[in-house]
């Protein structure tokens, strides 16, 4: 049986007392009461006294009234009961998304309003991180949030590329295309496993405008995988392949170099299924939307990761999970979402 969030009683101090006069470890009192055991610790704390025996002797003990005695001194301290302690059903759910699932404190709230979930209590993002780093949650802590990152200044730096790019420099590339206000242009970019242990990589498409990703597992970091992966979207789309992709653009890895491969472009260069771009070197910022896509792979798939060892199934999870995380951006829809709406407009 599951623990659950919920604040100990008088009823659940006495337990805890006579159980403790039987002997009973922690980890046993938490099974029992279905509650952490970090929350048996904080409790032996709050209720521990010094008792002197009759031979004048001491001994720490634990008080059921000592306990509750202090933790309603502390309610008055804190003013107001907590909300979300007046929905137990709301407590779990943000633990399970955060706990289980991954999910930011903002993208569980997202989650509940895009669902249209009826709660009695509503919080705002600010109480909700507020109650995490207040140590309220019983498998939340502020270890489980996600560090935002700096944001980077990028410079351009000239420097001499190690090889000429394939094909069309992003200089190239139409300027509508930065807009992100058509669907159908991708970045393409490729994640590797354990250097000197994984041959097998991840090949990953990202949808400029709905973030849409699509994860590939290859059996290595070459270039003929990578248009092994085109080929499988051609075939499954078919005639609708050049407007679902209209173009991607990638990095100069030799993994990317066959250009004419990806394009599927006749001798003359023309009649391709695409058109491929490539970015300047060293300017990943080109391709911004895989770059903040690979970390939330990351999350999942730490570096240093044997790919070898990881099954299809799990990379399409992944990719799943991706594409249903609810997004500020987008107002709590997921990228799943606005992907199929525009399919919709295509089909």
């Amino acid at each position: 049986m599951g623990r659950i969030f919920k604040q100990l009683t008088i009823t659940d101090r006495r337990k805890i007392e006579k159980m403790l006069a039987e002997e009973m470890p922690a980890k046993y009192i938490a099974d029992k009461l279905r509650v952490n055991v970090s929350t048996v610790y904080r409790e032996l704390k709050r209720g521990r006294y010094v008792h002197r025996n009759s031979d004048w002797t001491e001994e720490v003990r634990y008080s059921a009234d000592i306990a509750e005695g202090r933790y309603q001194e502390n309610l008055k301290a804190k003013g107001p009961a907590l909300k979300i302690g007046k929905d137990i059903a709301l407590a779990n759910y943000i633990e399970e998304k955060i706990a289980d699932d991954g999910y930011s404190p903002e993208a569980v709230l997202l989650d509940i309003k895009r669902q249209q979930m009826e709660f009695s209590v509503t919080l705002t993002k600010s109480t909700l991180y507020k109650y995490i780093y207040d140590g309220i949650f019983l498998r939340v802590s502020s270890d489980n949030l996600v560090i935002k990152r700096k944001k980077k200044r990028y410079h351009k730096i000239k420097r001499k590329p190690k090889r000429a790019a394939a094909g069309t420099s992003i200089e190239k590339r139409p300027d509508d295309i930065d807009s992100r206000e058509e669907f159908g242009h991708w970045e393409m970019d490729s994640v590797l496993g354990k250097r000197g242990k994984s041959k097998n990589a991840l090949v990953v498409l990202t949808e400029r405008k709905t973030r849409h990703e699509k994860i590939f597992k290859v059996k290595d970091h070459t270039a003929e995988s990578v248009v092994k992966c085109i080929n499988s979207l051609e075939r499954k789309w078919g005639k609708l392949f050049p407007k679902i992709f209209k173009t991607i653009t990638v990095d100069n890895g030799t993994e990317f170099s066959d250009c004419k491969g990806i394009e599927k472009t006749d001798d003359n260069g023309k009649n391709g299924r695409t058109k491929v771009y490539y970015c300047h070197p060293y300017c990943s910022a080109e391709r911004g939307s895989n770059e903040n896509q690979n970390r939330m792979i990351r999350r999942h798939i730490p570096k240093g990761t044997n790919f070898d060892k990881k099954s299809k199934k799990e990379i399409q999870k992944i990719e799943d999970w991706i594409n249903n995380y609810p997004r500020p951006m987008f107002g709590g829809k997921s990228s799943q979402d606005l992907y199929n709406e525009e399919i919709k407009k295509i089909i």
